[in-house]
């Protein structure tokens, strides 16, 4: 089969872990993550590191925010009037909700803070400005 190039249908275990060693996401135990490579289904960080992999072959990357969910950024932080907010709704910070945007499609919000008349509420990927590092092992190429 050789070695991964772009464009070829991979499936790969993989952990996905901050550099702290806290892990965020892992394949092991479930079926094989399967994407093509290069098509832009992966952060860049991950889809860079597959070729010229072969079947068998583990590696460790680490990946810097910017090839992977990017900085965080203050645009995606929002103020959301508490009116808008259902009293019986207890809000903290720390709390994870989804809001919908303007086409319908749900948005992961954190809880930042929560003031007299609005609710900050940080929009960004949970995973924005953090530094990754996976464990990947190349399972098959398709």
């Amino acid at each position: 089969m050789g070695q991964v190039k772009e464009g070829d249908v991979v499936r790969v275990h993989y952990t996905g872990k901050l550099t702290n060693g806290e892990q965020f996401d892992s394949s092991v135990g479930k079926e094989p993550l399967e994407f093509t490579v290069g098509a832009g289904m992966m952060i860049p960080g991950f889809d860079a590191a597959m070729p010229g992999m072969a079947v068998g072959e583990k590696k460790t990357v680490s990946i810097l925010p910017e090839h992977g969910y990017g900085e965080k950024s203050a645009d995606a932080i929002i103020e959301f009037p508490k009116e808008n907010v259902p009293e019986d709704m207890k809000l903290e910070p720390g709390m994870s909700l989804t809001l919908s945007n303007q086409e319908g499609q749900p948005v992961p919000v954190m809880v930042v803070e929560v003031r007299e008349d609005v609710v900050v509420l940080d929009a960004n990927h949970f995973l924005a400005g953090q530094e990754l590092v996976f464990d990947i092992e190349l399972v098959e190429i398709r």
